[in-house]
């Protein structure tokens, strides 16, 4: 473990010591977990509280906190700083040069000296491999692929033929890049498929999650943008044209053919229907079912998806319905009293006869 004087901490992340710089920090804990000489974070008065009472050496904060007790380094935000600090005291895994006995290279491939190539990879004949790419174990990468620097493969990765991978993208573990797209067309009968042709290329700093799915094009590439995070279990169906920085929750489903902006957010279980537009910035709440284009800046949310505002609406007079319905049968039984009592009435007024 690494350690950093509550200065330094300070510098890297251009804040402010309040009290004693040169106390040694050798971790970083949440504060219920925190041991003496570390260092720990808080964004709200009571993990504040939560954190003077710990055994931290020194808190993360943002203004107006101020401390009798500990060590502060204020900085303007306590989240991006703690996404800043903590590879200071947990870097990443290093992965020595060198390739695995069992792996296997075709001959017309161009491996840099600098990856690391685990144990039982395959890579196809006039694949590329940019300096200081890791590829973990069992992974399959596929004729003509190009992957760029600073890219790591967790173990079980695929990349099937022409795949493009940019710099410093992180792919995690049992992700296919590259399938099939699922294209088919009904003939005499049978569902004869349409073969996908295309192929799928991943922007620089892109990451994506776990056991996701991403298929190639059928004519044209499958893209994701620049520094877009995609989450695990997620599928994303063929020309898709994901842009810059977004951001893809867990088990979304993309069906073909749609574009996305630059920093769109799509929530988890959502699903999103073929050639639709999703302007820039627009957000997709968790569960949706989009049907229908998102402007610029939208935030849409239910099944069918409408502009959240509307949904909200709709989703409180459901609640609703319960009361309703039981303020609705005493009005019908009190409409069903009146009746008789003027039945009655009409019974007891006497005939009335004209001369």
């Amino acid at each position: 473990m690494m350690s950093f004087t509550a200065a330094q901490i300070a510098e890297k992340l251009h804040g402010q010591v309040i009290g004693d710089g040169a106390v040694v920090l050798t971790g970083l804990a949440p504060a219920e977990h925190a041991r003496a000489g570390e260092l720990t974070f808080a964004e709200t008065a009571a993990y504040f509280e939560a954190a003077e009472r710990s055994q931290a050496a020194a808190i993360l904060v943002r203004e107006p906190f101020t401390s009798t007790s500990k060590v502060l380094i204020r900085v303007a935000n306590p989240r991006v700083a703690l996404a800043r600090v903590l590879p200071l005291f947990f870097p990443p895994e290093a992965h020595p040069q060198g390739i695995h006995p069992s792996a296997v290279i075709a001959a017309s491939a161009q491996v840099d000296a600098s990856c690391h190539i685990g144990a039982g990879c395959f890579i196809g004949p006039g694949v590329k491999l940019g300096a200081r790419a890791v590829l973990m174990g069992n992974n399959d990468v596929r004729a003509q692929c190009e992957v760029g620097e600073d890219c790591c493969l967790f173990p079980n990765v695929v990349l099937y033929r022409k795949t493009q991978v940019g710099r410093r993208v992180v792919i995690h573990a049992g992700t296919v890049i590259g399938s099939d797209g699922f294209g088919y067309v009904l003939d005499e009968g049978r569902h004869r498929k349409v073969l996908q042709l295309g192929n799928v290329i991943l922007g620089d700093d892109v990451e994506i999650g776990a056991n996701a799915a991403i298929d190639r094009g059928t004519m044209g590439p499958t893209t994701i943008g620049e520094g877009t995070k995609i989450d695990n279990l997620v599928h994303i169906a063929h020309n898709v044209s994901i842009g810059r920085h977004c951001l893809i929750m867990g088990q979304v489903g993309f069906a073909g053919s749609t574009r996305l902006g630059d920093y769109v957010v799509v929530a988890s279980q959502s699903g999103i229907a073929d050639h639709l537009k999703i302007g820039n910035q627009a957000i997709i709440g968790a569960k949706s079912g989009v049907m229908r284009d998102v402007p610029e800046a939208g935030r849409v949310l239910g099944i069918p998806a409408l502009p959240d505002r509307q949904t909200k609406r709709q989703i409180i007079a459901i609640q609703q319905l319960p009361d309703l319905i039981h303020r609705l049968r005493d009005m019908e039984k009190q409409l069903e009293q009146l009746t008789a009592k003027c039945a009655k009435l009409e019974e007891r007024a006497p005939a009335v006869t004209s001369s």
